[in-house]
């Protein structure tokens, strides 16, 4: 809320480039050069590198590569060195002949320096690059970080399908034996006949010599009545006779 006697919070105010002002940089952008350094020495950072290019000549900007997270923690588990390493690096000079006198006079050339340093023995390896500008630098490092993400995504997919696959290759291996286990025991049950689109268990075969229960309870029944009317007989005879 806006309450009158209060200044509001103060903004930027960017101006518009006048036409003299487009030229003036565009003309010290032609003027650049830009040296790459295919070979950063371990532990070497951005400050240093701009430190000693700026003992030849005035250097805009500085850009290392950093090396693979992958190398990174590996080196970092297995080795005792923890700082940041770097691949490659691009080093931007404000006249371009600055740079190509540098990249001849430097290449292949110990970084020198005070006795015990660091780096004192180890060698540049640069290049001049000519009609290379920064803006394209950046177009490159763009591409490579889309190009970068894509493979990432690539990989996640596939790595997604594969586990997919997996887990129905599992259910099927766990369905597979479930039926197999369900066949065993219907088999040591006996066989199954159907009737009337239901299973129900066949009948058991008779052993050599048995007879159905339903008989033999007739049979015994039958034996019970001839004694009683055997028994009835001897009785009649007896009062007869």
């Amino acid at each position: 809320m806006y309450t009158e006697g209060f200044a509001g919070p103060s903004e930027k105010v960017v101006k518009p480039l006048t036409p003299e002002d487009l030229a003036r940089f565009k003309a010290a952008q032609e003027r650049t050069g830009v040296v790459y350094i295919s070979r950063i020495p371990p532990g070497m950072r951005p400050t240093k590198v701009r430190h000693l290019m700026s003992a030849y000549g005035e250097v805009g900007r500085v850009y290392l590569q950093p090396e693979d997270p992958k190398r990174t923690y590996l080196r970092r588990k297995f080795t005792s060195t923890k700082k940041v390493h770097f691949t490659e690096g691009w080093v931007e000079f404000k006249d371009k002949k600055v740079a190509r006198s540098v990249a001849e006079m430097l290449n292949a050339q110990s970084i020198g320096g005070k006795k015990g340093s660091r780096w004192r023995d180890d060698v540049w390896t640069m290049k001049y690059l000519p009609k290379f500008k920064w803006s394209m630098l950046t177009e490159q490092i763009a591409h490579e970080a889309a190009v970068h993400a894509a493979r990432l995504r690539m990989e996640l997919s596939q790595s997604k399908r594969e586990q997919q696959e997996y887990l129905r290759n599992v259910e099927l291996a766990r369905v597979l034996d479930k039926r197999a286990e369900r066949k065993k025991s219907k088999a040591a049950d006996g066989p199954v006949e159907r009737m009337d689109g239901v299973e129900k268990p066949a009948k058991r075969e008779r052993a050599d010599g048995e007879r159905p229960l339903k008989k033999r309870r007739k049979e015994k029944q039958e034996e019970a009545i001839d004694e009683s009317t055997q028994k009835q007989l001897n009785s009649v005879l007896g009062n007869i006779f």
